[in-house]
């Protein structure tokens, strides 16, 4: 659900029509925020973000941000693409999980770019350069290490790393959210973005995990939250797991993200705790820029907040 508080599911066919989708583009800021205008005019309704990323794409020194503890390291490939005779995200996974990342999610996309190329699904294809997505989060050490050796089997891929915070992982609670100031020096805000990654069977009272989440802050009035099922991945120390052709009952990852100020995430992050009393992965992350647009109005705006300490451009 959004700003409008209409709930979007699958689970429900008048109400599947309409599912929520996610646009990600990652350039140079050049490049980016000279799209913004085009971007605003096609997304009257929804959120836009603008956030910071480091590109460590290329042949070069596994290098990640001087100043971070934690990092999440996210990944575009195409999903046809192989490493060793088996695909290449399956591999990457692996990698990930074997050199103590804390999560990983694979999600698959459906249309998109890269180098210039549109990539785009079509019913009777075998959509091999459709783009797919692997999302991870772990420390600073485990997160370098994996980085060196996804080089090694990865052949050109567009890999960013951001900062986050990492709060709770299966039941146990690390860190609370961090409170960063609610404007800068020239009076633009903050944001805030929490993800809990899950397991699809993962449940509560119940009930799918994720669904209650959504349903607990859709009625406490949380601004928006989105749940995206994934393909294949892990969380913790569980072994990587996700959709195969004979499994009676799917066993794949979900994450799920909410958006909104600070102060509100205090409040959403109670709810979040409560319902991963036992598992899941929750992140924190600092989002500078976002634009909220509604029926009626828009909230917030895409200039970016100024970075707190030396950051990644």
């Amino acid at each position: 659900f959004g700003v409008k508080h209409r709930l979007q599911t699958e689970r429900l066919l008048t109400l599947s029509e309409d599912l929520p989708m996610i646009a990600l583009a990652v350039d140079v800021s050049d490049r980016v925020e000279a799209a913004i205008a085009d971007v605003r005019e096609l997304t009257r309704h929804g959120v836009i973000t603008l956030e910071r990323v480091l590109l460590a794409s290329g042949a070069g020194d596994a290098e990640t941000p001087p100043d971070a503890d934690e990092l999440k390291l996210t990944i575009y490939l195409g999903r046809g693409e192989r490493a060793g005779g088996r695909p290449v995200h399956l591999a990457a996974v692996e990698l990930l999980h074997r050199h103590g990342v804390a999560g990983a999610s694979v999600l698959l996309g459906v249309d998109g770019t890269s180098g210039g190329v549109r990539r785009r699904g079509r019913l009777l294809a075998g959509n091999a350069q459709v783009p797919l997505m692997i999302i991870s989060v772990g420390d600073r050490a485990s997160i370098a290490r994996a980085l060196a050796a996804l080089r090694g089997i990865l052949s050109d891929p567009v890999i960013t790393l951001e900062r986050v915070s990492v709060c709770k992982r299966d039941g146990v609670l690390l860190a609370e959210p961090s409170p960063p100031p609610s404007i800068d020096a020239e009076g633009l805000a903050y944001w805030q973005k929490l993800t809990v990654f899950t397991g699809g069977r993962a449940e509560h009272e119940g009930q799918p995990l994720y669904g209650e989440l959504v349903r607990r802050l859709r009625r406490a009035g949380a601004a928006g939250a989105t749940a995206m099922r994934g393909q294949w991945g892990y969380h913790g120390d569980h072994p990587p797991h996700g959709e195969r052709f004979w499994s009676l009952r799917r066993h794949v990852p979900v994450l799920t993200v909410v958006l909104d100020t600070p102060a509100n995430t205090r409040r959403w992050f109670a709810i979040v705790d409560e319902l991963t009393a036992e598992t899941g992965l929750v992140t924190s992350e600092l989002v500078p820029a976002l634009r909220a647009g509604g029926p009626d109005a828009e909230h917030g705006g895409l200039r970016l907040a100024a970075p707190r300490g030396p950051a990644p451009r």
